[in-house]
């Protein structure tokens, strides 16, 4: 006896599988990530490295504890990736003038120089993304996964980094 595996109907686009949201979820965040390293390889640039400096030049100097309290891209510490770009010239340590024990981190010259690129790779990814949904399903899409996301350190990294800019553009 044989049996052939049908194709879902149209009608069935709505439901979902049994742990099927956990691979869209999976599904999409490798997509983009791939999406993002093809448009980062001119730069000689991860995803991860890309992230960092964006967000030191957003919100930099802040020491390596602040800057993991506003990063995805890496659970924990993210001083392996920091010292790579320390070497790549791309990130300066320095002494915070508050407490000469701290050290801060920031973007070079350098650095500053692939600044609007970045921005630029970000606003690409954007425009695709927003191109797909609705301003509604971009709303409603962003308070699921954030409902998804509540209680994880991802969720608190991305609250501290994003609720402000939220309320500014609503």
């Amino acid at each position: 006896m044989t049996t052939t595996a049908s194709k879902p109907s149209r009608s069935d686009a709505s439901a979902i599988a049994p742990t099927e949201l956990r691979y869209l979820v999976l599904a999409a965040q490798r997509e983009g990530n791939r999406a993002l390293v093809k448009l980062l390889a001119d730069l000689d640039l991860t995803p991860s490295q890309a992230e960092i400096l964006l967000v030191l030049d957003e919100y930099g100097p802040v020491t390596l504890r602040e800057l993991g309290e506003l990063i995805v891209c890496e659970a924990g510490s993210p001083s392996r990736i920091v010292e790579v770009l320390v070497q790549r010239g791309l990130v300066e340590r320095s002494s915070s003038a508050l407490d000469r024990r701290a050290v801060q981190l920031g973007v070079t010259a350098e650095a500053a120089r692939l600044i609007p690129r970045l921005r630029a790779v970000e606003e690409h990814l954007d425009a695709y993304a927003t191109s797909l949904l609705s301003a509604k399903e971009q709303a409603v899409l962003g308070r699921a996964l954030r409902k998804y996301l509540a209680g994880t350190p991802s969720a608190e990294v991305l609250e501290h980094r994003f609720a402000a800019k939220r309320s500014h553009s609503a």
